[in-house]
């Protein structure tokens, strides 16, 4: 399984992470799988918040808070200190995923602005879970909380050693694997039908790496009008998300 990123910030760290912003921390405290360490807010923040009695809240003001997080992060009163989610196996996700399913496969998707969007649409449109590599995807942090808006306590995430041999695995569970390129000949929605998908998505500019390309059962691309050379990878994957969605 994966080998947890170690890091050492002023802002928190990949194995003690801060999270801000109310709708994240809500997320954070409302997860009984989800231990909080400390916590830090302003009292107007505080009586929002559900903090857990064995959790020790230090008041702040505005500006102390700016002081626990990156420069500009919009803390929102609140920021709380916690430790990451346990590990999350690609077998628990593929045996309990009903039909029909979609599932996301991230490949070098590093950006963790869009990790958490991702995140954020995975749980709009009920995908059972991301998968991405653990060397080239960001850790736990503020910023993909923020970004997920609460779904990083909701949406599973699967960190993998090797994506091939994780798309092998996704195969075997009867998911039909379509890569997103803009490359492709066919477009989404001709290659969609059987009731479990995997969406591949690669990173901006490299996109889909060969060897990932290699692993999907179909390349598609989203039809989008030649004014725009391509999208963001995270509103690709809401699109595809949706697209899917109404199969």
């Amino acid at each position: 399984m994966s080998r947890r990123k170690k890091s050492h910030q002023s802002h928190g760290s990949a194995n003690r992470p801060r999270f801000w912003g109310r709708h994240a921390v809500a997320a954070a405290l409302d997860n009984p799988e989800r231990r909080v360490l400390r916590a830090w807010a302003t009292r107007e923040a505080s009586g929002f918040m559900q903090f857990p009695p064995d959790v020790a809240v230090t008041y702040a003001d505005v500006a102390d808070l700016g002081r626990l997080v990156p420069h500009d992060a919009p803390h929102q009163g609140v920021v709380i200190e916690v430790e990451p989610l346990d590990d999350v196996w690609l077998g628990d996700v593929l045996t309990q995923a009903p039909e029909p399913s979609v599932l996301l496969v991230l490949d070098h998707v590093t950006d963790p602005h869009n990790v958490g969007a991702i995140l954020r649409s995975a749980a709009a449109f009920g995908a059972v879970g991301i998968v991405t590599q653990d060397r080239h995807s960001p850790p736990e942090s503020g910023v993909v909380a923020k970004a997920a808006s609460g779904a990083l306590e909701r949406v599973p995430w699967v960190r993998v050693v090797n994506l091939a041999r994780a798309l092998e695995e996704i195969a075997e569970a009867g998911f039909w694997r379509i890569g997103l390129t803009g490359d492709a000949q066919m477009d989404l929605k001709d290659a969609l039908g059987p009731k479990r998908v995997a969406l591949v998505l690669g990173a901006e500019g490299p996109g889909l790496r060969p060897n990932t390309r290699e692993h999907c059962d179909a390349l598609a691309r989203l039809p989008i009008s030649d004014q725009v050379e391509s999208l963001n990878v995270s509103n690709a994957a809401a699109v595809a998300l949706y697209a899917a969605s109404i199969v």
